[in-house]
């Protein structure tokens, strides 16, 4: 475009010489800052209505709820819309603490959780709804799980149909941290109104197979749609694990999802406490944000309109 000028570079010594100057010497972006730009820029993609996506693993300990925390709060911290993440776990699911610190609240006190949402006698306006959300420092809102087991296994399809249509109101991005079983009652609700479905598997043999285990039960049980357009999540929750060759696993699962996004290994997020998105290693930082900017890159298709 004539006349258009380019922008100040972010950082470093190139905005030193920018300013010093007055700008009449502009030695724009790094190749490095030009990189981190596009990929906010892709986290950034516009977004009409709400998207809901499902965090999910059939095996434990492999970062699923990790994954949907640090997912979740590279969206909010970078976009300007509302982003929550729903804690769909019948097994009294730990989504809350990764968000609150025990020493803030009190061991074993009590957190918003589903409950308090659906039995909210108005949750028409935001400020009713925020009264049953935890809020991470990344801007990201949390609802938590029961704590009591009783409660937590009559958390049903039906319920998580009510909560997606309250929240649908007033979050433009939904992510659910589903339990590692596909058959109890919230799952349907959950695969039923996705749109998009983030596989959390570990780069070992075992947890390859049940990933892979996972997609053909949904391609069997009609989400061969989710199965398409999933990103699967090859996390190094433990140091030093007997792994599968990334290529290898890179390759399989490349041929029946739409992508494959790997996360090392991280000190801070291994301690199981609350996820601080500073804390994290940069190539953990970095690895996030791509998957960020990955599972946005479907933001704009809106063929695949989920049923509420």
């Amino acid at each position: 475009m004539i006349g258009a000028v380019d922008a100040a570079p972010p950082s470093g010594w190139r905005r030193l010489v920018h300013r010093a100057t007055g700008g009449r010497v502009n030695p724009g972006e790094s190749t490095v800052q030009a990189a981190e730009r596009q990929v906010r820029e892709r986290i950034c993609a516009p977004l009409r209505g709400d998207y809901r996506i499902a965090v999910l693993s059939l095996k434990g300990g492999v970062g699923k709820t990790t994954s949907t925390v640090a997912l979740g709060g590279m969206f909010a911290s970078l976009r300007g819309d509302r982003v929550i993440a729903v804690d769909a776990n019948p097994d009294l699911g730990t989504l809350a603490r990764r968000v609150i610190d025990d020493s803030d609240v009190g061991l074993g006190a009590d957190i918003p959780t589903v409950r308090d949402l659906l039995g909210l006698p108005d949750a028409s306006r935001y400020p009713q709804v925020r009264s049953c959300t935890s809020q991470a420092a990344s801007r990201l809102e949390v609802i938590g799980s029961d704590r009591d087991p009783a409660v937590s296994e009559a958390f049903s399809e039906d319920d998580y149909r009510r909560t997606v249509d309250i929240l649908q109101h007033h979050y433009n991005i939904i992510l659910t941290d589903c339990g590692t079983g596909l058959m109890h009652s919230a799952m349907s609700g959950v695969l039923d109104l996705a749109h998009m479905l983030v596989l959390v598997t570990s780069p070992a043999l075992d947890g390859a197979r049940s990933a892979e285990a996972t997609l053909d039960w949904l391609d069997h049980h009609g989400h061969g749609d989710l199965v398409a357009n999933a990103v699967v999540v090859v996390s190094g929750a433990h140091p030093g694990q007997a792994a599968v060759d990334p290529e290898v696993l890179t390759s399989h699962f490349s041929a029946r999802t739409r992508a494959v996004r790997g996360i090392p290994f991280d000190r801070h997020l291994s301690e199981g406490g609350v996820v601080d998105l500073d804390r994290l290693h940069p190539k953990t930082f970095r690895a996030y944000r791509e998957l960020a900017a990955t599972v946005a890159e479907d933001f704009g298709s809106w063929h695949r309109h989920a049923a509420v």
